[in-house]
């Protein structure tokens, strides 16, 4: 069977369908997956551009380049899309240790136990979130 892509597929994420598409952000050296975040057309310019993976703040309402207040930036090394063209998976390097605002390499510190449904923090904080934003 032969594959022939369609303009949509060959071209990348398709903003049309939607304004925000879903990103998940894997550690490229690791396979650790960091966050889940969102881009619009914009923040996917702009991390094209610049290699520096920018994304759109649902709740701020504007784009967050990742690490502006922290200073763990995420490097792109490389860019995925599905086969609907409506998420993205960003393999980056995590310069700082850590993704997550809360201090922990990844956001995905918490560990359900489905028989006890007990909550278990995995993993170390990289650094204190009080002391690199200001907020207790």
């Amino acid at each position: 069977m032969i594959f022939v892509a369609t303009a949509d597929a060959a071209t990348g994420p398709n903003f049309e369908k939607n304004d925000l598409i879903p990103v998940i952000a894997q550690d490229v050296a690791t396979g650790d997956v960091l966050m889940l975040a969102y881009m619009n057309r914009e923040a996917y310019h702009e991390t094209l551009k610049t290699g520096r993976v920018c994304y759109y703040s649902r709740s701020r309402k504007k784009l967050w380049r990742k690490g502006e207040e922290s200073g763990n930036v995420q490097e792109l090394k490389e860019l995925y899309f599905d086969c609907d063209a409506d998420t993205l998976l960003v393999k980056v390097n995590q310069i700082g240790g850590a993704a997550c605002h809360e201090g922990f390499k990844s956001c995905f510190f918490r560990r359900i136990d489905p028989a006890s449904q007990g909550v278990t923090v995995v993993g170390e904080r990289v650094f204190d979130p009080a002391a690199v934003y200001g907020k207790s």
